[in-house]
């Protein structure tokens, strides 16, 4: 049998005011129930701990020894109450997350500084990792949710979609494709193309792009950042084809971002998690946060 807190609240008031009277007052209880809660803990510790042939309840020797580590257990079990009280209400705790670059560089800040003003006592754990290693991550719990676009194997996760990302043709302004409204596949294969890297989930839709309009891409060279695609192509070394979640970034460098057609590339875009009912108030608070952004709370 073990003692309880209940019963340690009511040993560590009996003991200071030395009166049933007085300690059942200070913890609202009626003292046949105050008297019920300190039998039961002497039973609990093997003996008395107050001395009751005396007019005032005074500790036994193992009374006064006790004391001072109910005290500190009553301390300690207050403090981490209290701890993961605050967490509950987001009061503190941390964010871990881990997100491909083309949501990092483009979608993500705003989400965490809308976060941020919300909860100001949450601080972030963030890795911007390409999306095999975002998944990664998930699994092996470095964080607690993942942005990505959706894998063609869970592997065990859950995917909570947020968004649909459709590919689109990047160019620098002055190249002869520039001037249309959009372009198909086929388009690109006329010119040198910059592609990501071989094994990446974008380099593997793009090659299923070429594959089926019928023509292959002119393959110039490959980059592990959509960032240094951007780069490329801004100094005329070619053109690509990137998500439409990086469009913001290939504007900022100048660069021409147009529809892209025949056939037309989507992915869904969202959050990784291993399970929606073991998330952390933080997380949840995020999930909430991204569903009301993007329109699918």
């Amino acid at each position: 049998m073990s003692a309880t807190v209940k019963q340690l609240r009511a040993f560590i008031a009996v003991a200071r005011t030395h009166s049933l009277a007085e300690a059942s007052a200070q913890l609202h209880i009626s003292q046949p129930a105050l008297s019920v809660a300190i039998r039961n803990l002497e039973s609990a510790a093997g003996g008395p701990l107050f001395n009751r042939d005396s007019r005032q309840l005074v500790l036994t020797p193992e009374g006064r020894e006790f004391l001072t580590r109910a005290e500190q257990l009553l301390h300690n079990w207050d403090q981490s109450l209290d701890a993961i009280q605050q967490r509950f209400r987001l009061q503190r705790g941390q964010l871990s997350l881990a997100v491909i670059p083309a949501f990092a560089l483009n979608r993500l800040p705003a989400l965490l500084a809308e976060f941020h003003r919300l909860h100001p006592q949450v601080n972030f754990a963030l890795e911007d990792i390409v999306m095999e290693r975002v998944i990664q991550a998930v699994q092996e719990g470095r964080a607690e949710l993942g942005i990505s676009f959706r894998p063609d194997d869970l592997e065990g996760l859950e995917f909570i979609p947020c968004d649909r990302d459709r590919f689109v043709a990047v160019l620098p302004p002055d190249h002869p494709l520039a001037g249309r409204k959009s372009l198909r596949w086929s388009d690109l294969a006329t010119a040198p193309f910059i592609a990501m890297n071989r094994g990446s989930a974008v380099r593997r839709w793009t090659d299923e792009a070429f594959t089926q309009c019928g023509k292959p891409a002119r393959l110039l060279c490959e980059a592990n950042q959509l960032s240094t695609i951007g780069q490329l192509v801004k100094v005329g070394l070619g053109v690509s084809a990137v998500p439409s979640l990086c469009e913001p970034q290939m504007h900022d460098q100048g660069l021409k971002c147009l529809p892209l057609t025949t056939p037309v590339v989507a992915q869904e875009v969202g959050i990784l998690a291993k399970g929606l009912g073991g998330l952390s108030a933080t997380a949840r608070a995020f999930l909430a946060l991204v569903a009301a952004d993007t329109g699918t709370a």
